[in-house]
């Protein structure tokens, strides 16, 4: 019975294989190329042959009645065409019998679908295909309706029968107009915008044409004037009002009409535009208004609606051929579940019914779960057995299963059962690969969604980073941490685009996060003037916090304008082309901020990091930057009350004792995990144990190379210019004893680059943040730079270096 099982089973594996082996060669790319280039060889061979054919047809008329396989095998059949006798046959077939000229459009089809093979994006291929047959079926009745008198073969068979079908049904005026007519139903499916198109070409006539009647108005009709007094009682100039008017005169016909227009206004602006109050205030103050003039609205207006053609913006268009990572380049782990033998459940199971018995203590029940890692045994306790009596015998239950990191779950929340996770002898190592091509996480629709490892029951965890919305990471050293920083990082890149997605990397030791510098133009923001996007220098840590605390306050103001609530909403919006640009509304791509070793950040830094680091996780949820922060010492100086408030959602690596887990999960167990990549994650007071996705050096090096071949952005995020703290400041106006001994080096340095940035001057002169920004604070109060303007970098108010001489000369003298 078991060589039958066997035997069925390894004709499935080679089934399968075989299939598989056949999917392997078309997804092949060297089977792309050779057909890429095969297809745009056949091309040119079409375009010779075609060519050919109107010049030689007569001549090779003689050969076209021959059978083929005559004319192959027999050499004394001559021919003038081009391409031989496969080029008389072929452009007879495509020229004489079929479509006559409109063939050419065939070389054009197989060479798009060629360069497209070529990863060489001219256009989209099927949808090339789809018009292109349309529109070669159209020209091929056109041309023959034209040339149908003098040339046969210019229009082909096809389009010649076509058009004497149509000239004995409906005449030839008809056929003609059912020509032009398919010619404008065509264009109009072939191209979207066509219609649009249309009606603003007939809405630019109409206006023309009112132009005109205004003008012919003087010609025997009169104007009719609406008044000739103003507000305040007093004539007005003829000669003034005849040469700039004031008001726009309508006729009677568009009175209906320009009422019409006013209420569409009236019911697309807010609260805040002008009223009829407001214009006579500004008449009184002598202001000129406009009847037709658009109030300040937040949403774009028909007229520039009409102008975009309707079409939804699309934030990936920049970037339109960007390709996702392909799951390929991740290594693959051999699943061990086998090696967990039903001899190996049976023992520990015996193990640990006995250890309770040894107690006075019975169960009803066992069952057990195998997970990548441990195996979760579940007991039904008899009645009356205490829960808290099992909880105490977990040092008891490990010396008898001689294992390592038992940890009970007593009781298992949702189903009434204890359990009891032991470590298996031989653990798996999950792979990236596995986690990130699950269907769970393929399937996702979260906004930034995290393949983090596979629980116990082997089911991929999946959670959805902006619902999270921030993320604490702490475990000890080597216990997974930072690969785990690195597989969220991985989930995020193989499902968001460039347009969507920005990191802000904090490294402080110099070596974790570094690999992914060579996608600072893909995925990084940093601060203006920064030459590196990832932050390796703790002082510059507290001006990045301050940078997103500003672009935080910019999002939610764009949110108040819009009335929305969140970003998605916000950026819905704006994807439908309800924002208008113009007013400062943008696509707000989401950022992920990655703080690395925080706890060297808090012993440097202090109080500084932690302020804007608290306003960000209080806030910065519904605009989209979301923060995780990963230490390797969880002590409560590092992981203050502040900062747990506002992180609901916590992982835990190993650690070494039960104080350092309650620190983090406000609860015990993470001291009983057995490292590599075990780990316990709280969602919102939910306790999981996951095994971490194992992700290589060299597999991030290859997703690394993969984006950074790809066109990326000409710079990357910038990130708005921090504004420089009040206790940093040199005061009000310039004191002479107070002034930096830097104050003129940096003058001259900021007047000569034309920008007044405090990193310019931090990095040009080699300083730190507080000194340079005391520095261009002097400098405000000097009048050498303008006042501070958010995001945009301050206003040099001095042209030349010259200029700044003589003020800096005056100084001198004054002083």
């Amino acid at each position: 019975m078991k060589k039958r099982n066997t035997k069925t089973s390894a004709n499935k594996k080679t089934g399968g294989f075989s299939l598989k082996s056949i999917i392997v060669f078309f997804r092949d790319e060297r089977f792309k190329v050779s057909l890429g280039v095969f297809l745009l060889a056949f091309a040119i061979v079409l375009c010779l042959s075609f060519t050919s054919y109107f010049f030689t047809w007569k001549s090779d008329q003689s050969i076209l009645d021959v059978e083929f396989t005559k004319l192959l095998g027999k050499n004394s059949y001559q021919v003038e065409n081009w391409i031989g006798k496969i080029g008389a046959l072929l452009s007879n077939k495509f020229v004489h019998d079929w479509f006559g000229v409109a063939s050419f459009s065939f070389v054009a089809i197989f060479a798009v679908f060629g360069f497209n093979l070529l990863n060489v994006k001219l256009t989209k291929p099927w949808r090339f295909l789809f018009i292109g047959l349309i529109f070669t079926i159209w020209s091929s009745v056109a041309i023959a309706s034209i040339f149908s008198d003098t040339f046969f073969m210019v229009g082909g068979a096809h389009g010649y029968f076509i058009f004497n079908w149509l000239s004995g049904l409906i005449g030839i005026p008809g056929s003609y107009a059912v020509v032009l007519l398919s010619l404008f139903v065509i264009v109009l499916y072939s191209f979207k915008n066509s219609l649009n198109w249309i009606k603003s070409k007939l809405q630019n006539l109409r206006s023309v044409k009112k132009e005109h009647l205004e003008e012919g108005s003087d010609d025997g009709f009169d104007k009719p004037i609406l008044s000739e007094i103003d507000d305040d009682n007093q004539p007005i100039d003829k000669e003034i009002a005849e040469e700039e008017p004031v008001f726009v005169i309508f006729d009677e016909i568009d009175e209906q009409e320009q009422n019409e227009d006013l209420k569409e206004q009236n019911s697309e602006t807010d609260t805040n535009n002008y009223t009829g109050k407001e214009n006579k205030e500004d008449t009184e103050d002598g202001l000129d208004l406009d009847v037709n003039e658009t109030p300040d609205e937040e949403e774009l207006t028909e007229e520039e609606i009409d102008s975009d053609m309707m079409q939804e913006f699309d934030p990936t268009k920049d970037l339109e051929f960007y390709k996702f990572p392909s799951i390929e380049i991740l290594q693959d782990y051999p699943s061990r579940r086998a090696d967990v033998t039903r001899d190996e459940l049976n023992d520990n199971k015996d193990k640990i019914i006995r250890t309770l018995r040894d107690y006075k203590i019975e169960i009803s029940r066992i069952s057990a779960t195998i997970g990548p890692t441990v195996t979760l045994y579940e007991i039904v306790p008899a009645p009356g057995v205490r829960i808290a009596k099992i909880k105490n015998l977990e040092d008891d239950i490990a010396l008898s299963l001689a294992a390592l990191g038992i940890r009970i779950i007593a009781p298992i929340p949702g189903k009434g059962t204890i359990g009891i996770e032991v470590p298996n002898s031989k653990p798996e190592i999950v792979s990236m690969r596995s986690v990130l091509k699950s269907a769970k996480f393929q399937e996702s629709s979260y906004e930034l969604p995290v393949a983090l490892g596979k629980t116990i029951s082997n089911e991929t965890y999946v959670f959805n980073l902006a619902k999270t919305p921030h993320l604490l990471v702490a475990g000890a050293t080597g216990q997974g941490k930072s690969v785990g920083v690195n597989a969220i990082i991985a989930s995020l890149l193989y499902k968001k685009h460039p347009a969507h997605l920005k990191f802000v990397l904090v490294d402080p030791k110099m070596v974790e996060l570094s690999i992914y510098n060579q996608i600072e133009k893909h995925y990084l923001a940093k601060l203006p003037d920064e030459e590196s996007c990832i932050i390796t220098d703790v002082s510059k840590v507290v001006p990045a916090m301050n940078s997103l605390c500003i672009e935080m306050d910019d999002r939610y103001r764009l949110l108040t304008k819009a009335r929305v609530r969140n970003i998605v909403e916000y950026n819905k919006k704006f994807v439908s082309r309800k924002l208008n640009p113009n007013k400062g509304h943008k696509y707000m791509p989401y950022i992920v901020v990655v703080i690395d070793e925080f706890a060297d950040i808090i012993v440097q830094e202090g109080k500084q990091v932690e302020v804007p680091i608290s306003r960000l996780a209080a806030k910065a949820r519904a605009i989209g930057i979301h923060l995780i922060v990963a230490t390797q010492r969880p002590s409560t100086d590092v992981i203050t009350g502040v900062i747990k408030a506002n992180f609901p959602t916590r992982i835990a690596f190993k650690v070494t004792n039960g104080h350092d887990s309650k620190t983090i999960l406000d609860t015990s167990g993470a001291n009983q995990l057995i490292g590599r990549g075990d780990m316990l994650i709280s969602e919102t007071g939910k306790i999981s144990r996951v095994q971490c996705a194992f992700i290589d050096t060299p597999e991030i090096e290859l997703l690394v190379d993969h984006i950074s071949a790809q066109q990326g952005y000409p710079e990357p995020y910038v990130l708005p210019e921090p504004e420089v703290a009040e206790s940093a400041s040199g005061g009000a106006g310039l004191n002479a004893n107070e002034k930096d001994e830097l104050f003129e080096e940096a003058a001259r340095l900021v007047v000569r680059h034309q920008q007044g940035s405090t990193s310019l001057i931090q990095r040009k002169m080699s300083i730190g943040y507080n000194r340079a920004g005391r520095i261009i604070d002097q400098l405000e109060a000097a009048g050498v730079v303008g006042q501070y303007e958010g995001s945009k970098a301050r206003q040099v108010l001095y042209p030349d270096e010259y200029s700044l001489e003589q003020y800096l000369n005056s100084l001198i003298q004054n002083k």
